[in-house]
């Protein structure tokens, strides 16, 4: 009694989330809960049960999908879900992974994307644009291998990224700590298409504009380390590179003093008038409208 129960459903698709070349089958099925989880944690809810459709080619053996099996009942454990049913079918294309996770809320209680009020807090979880670095290191050795088949991939300096990008964490530790903090935050959201588009989601349903500054972005070290490599901006792979599946939510400014000495989230900046527009603010101080390139998958 008392509670709610929240749904969400997220497809992945071979060829299009993720490459079976470079993509173990385990890790694979860990990203593929994970994915899910993270959207139950993005509107304060608890993941209780889940439910998984698969369409396997037939170049699959028993053995690989028990290993994908195997990466989900990992993701299960870690967040306390139960794997609960689901169905199997053949595709004559790629693997295709379809979770539908279920969670329960307190009555009234989910967060919801609509909830921002200008003057809020904008924060952040975690990092930014480490899973489009990993992905990018992962593109490129997959270019030496095919180009030289003796060639070994040289991952072992960029562990950071490529797990970022293979096994990316839902954030429940977040959730469990803003509950213990008393902060219930006015909107939130999970950040699986880049920060940008989940700012300017975040604005759309609130009504409201926001001013995002570039020099309080979180990057790990690592990251930046990568970026530099490639010769990409830091600042882009964070707006735009997609699946960090960090979490991304407001809070009243009464909040702040809460959350101000977390040492895994960072404000970012804040919500505004509806007619201040969504704009990235620059270290020098000039206002660049935020624009949603989205995830590009493969």
């Amino acid at each position: 009694a008392g509670q709610e129960v929240v749904v969400t459903t997220d497809l992945l698709v071979e060829g299009v989330h993720f490459d079976l070349s470079f993509s173990p089958l385990k890790h694979l099925g860990f990203k593929a809960v994970a994915v899910n989880v993270s959207d139950v944690a993005a509107m304060m809810a608890t993941p209780t049960q889940l439910v998984v459709g698969l369409s396997l080619p037939p170049r699959f053996t028993v053995e690989a999908v028990q290993e994908l099996y195997a990466g989900m009942r990992l993701a299960c454990e870690a967040y306390g879900v139960d794997l609960v049913g689901g169905d199997t079918t053949s595709s004559r294309g790629g693997l295709v992974i379809s979770i539908t996770a279920l969670g329960m809320v307190a009555a009234g209680q989910a967060v919801r994307r609509s909830g921002g009020k200008p003057t809020d807090i904008l924060c952040v979880s975690g990092d930014l644009g480490g899973a489009y670095l990993g992905l990018q290191v992962l593109e490129r050795e997959k270019q030496a291998f095919l180009a030289d088949p003796d060639t070994q991939p040289e991952l072992d300096s960029y562990d950071y990224v490529v797990q970022r990008q293979l096994r990316p964490e839902a954030r429940l530790d977040i959730v469990h700590e803003l509950r213990e903090l008393g902060v219930h935050p006015t909107t939130m959201i999970d950040i699986s298409d880049g920060l940008a588009s989940e700012v300017l989601h975040l604005c759309a349903a609130s009504g409201t504009g926001a001013r995002v500054f570039s020099e309080y972005l979180p990057l790990a070290n690592p990251t930046l380390e990568a970026a530099a490599e490639f010769n990409l901006d830091p600042i882009m792979a964070a707006l735009n590179g997609g699946e960090d599946y960090e979490l991304l939510f407001t809070i009243p400014v009464a909040d702040h003093a809460k959350i101000k000495n977390h040492p895994d989230i960072t404000v970012i900046g804040h919500l505004t008038e509806h007619d201040d527009a969504v704009n990235l603010i620059t270290k020098a101080g000039q206002a660049v409208p935020l624009q949603a390139q989205g995830f590009n998958h493969f």
